[in-house]
């Protein structure tokens, strides 16, 4: 995009004024002093990486093999127009995404968890996710078991263990509950154990629970409550005296609060995603918090836009994850 831009015509740079994306030269793009809400895609179509102001854009490709972050490697030039198409599918969860990432990328870590709650409560009262979730449907989510948390202490350690295989781990509210449980206690105990987290049967946990999304009819209560048991929070709170284990598919929350954890190891077979703009919001979890942390704003905005899936050696790679190998 080329051309002089004033304060009202900035205002057609956003989901309401009809363009929530831009695609433009990484090289030649200066961002002008003034409020644009669209989505900044820079990219670098001959692989030069040349000289640029990382903070001018929201995600930044390159077709370079193994650039360095905040650059993400493309193999075809192509994917940008399908990753802006993604932003104009949904353009208020997407340029929501990116303001949140760019603001929350300079608070304190509580302070980003709030920023990320209020964002996620106004998309849950929104059109995109009202299209997603379609119809209300008033059949009652299916029954969480009596303890989806399972405790087992070895003298000054505590392993946590996401235990509802039969539902891959889905992060219901109840195991939310009980995981904030443990972890607050693991932080009150005068011990100090140290607490692994990992996930029972084929797969850490493929996230929020569906039937569940959307079920809350007070937004701003469902918000005090998100943000007063973050498991996030709780996790990083412990510091160094917790990592996580990871293995199998790791999405939305999935990855979202283990990503708090200060030591991170994937199996072999895991794999890491973030669905949630397809579904018209953004993390819930603490996700622009805990993985833009670890990755980097523009490399989680590209796990927001493309939906795509990443494995344990591109994770590693990126720092989401610190190692690969058996559970500790």
């Amino acid at each position: 995009m080329t051309g002089h831009i004033d304060h009202l015509g900035a205002d057609r740079l956003s989901a309401p004024g009809g363009e929530p994306v831009l695609v433009v030269d990484a090289a030649r793009w200066v961002r002008p002093h003034m409020p644009i809400q669209a989505v900044v895609i820079g990219i670098d179509r001959e692989g030069l990486l040349p000289a640029m102001v990382a903070d001018d854009f929201d995600l930044l490709l390159t077709t370079a093999r193994e650039a360095p972050a905040p650059w993400v490697t493309i193999r075809n030039a192509a994917l940008a127009d399908h990753l802006a198409d993604a932003a104009r599918e949904n353009a208020l969860a997407a340029t929501i995404a990116a303001r949140v990432l760019r603001l929350t990328a300079k608070l304190t870590f509580d302070d980003a968890l709030t920023v990320e709650s209020l964002a996620y409560s106004a998309l849950l009262g929104g059109s995109e996710f009202a299209r997603w979730r379609g119809p209300d449907d008033e059949a009652s989510p299916p029954p969480a078991p009596a303890d989806p948390v399972r405790i087992e202490r070895n003298e000054d350690r505590i392993t946590l263990t996401l235990d509802d295989a039969d539902t891959h781990n889905a992060m219901s509210a109840a195991m939310r509950d009980a995981l904030y449980e443990a972890l607050a206690n693991a932080l009150d105990d005068p011990g100090a154990p140290d607490v692994l987290l990992r996930g029972a049967g084929r797969c850490f946990s493929t996230g929020g629970a569906l039937a569940e999304f959307g079920t809350a009819h007070d937004l701003a209560e469902a918000h005090a409550v998100r943000t007063l048991h973050s498991c996030a929070r709780a996790l990083d709170a412990l510091g160094a005296r917790a990592s996580a284990y990871l293995h199998g598919a790791c999405v939305g929350s999935g990855i979202e609060i283990p990503a708090a954890a200060h030591r991170r190891i994937a199996a072999p077979d895991a794999w890491f995603q973030l669905p949630e703009l397809t579904m018209g919001l953004i993390p819930g979890a603490g996700g622009t918090v805990t993985v833009a942390r670890a990755i980097g704003r523009h490399r989680t905005m590209w796990m927001l836009l493309s939906g795509k899936r990443i494995g344990a050696s591109q994770a590693l790679d990126w720092g989401l994850v610190h190692a690969i190998g058996d559970a500790p």
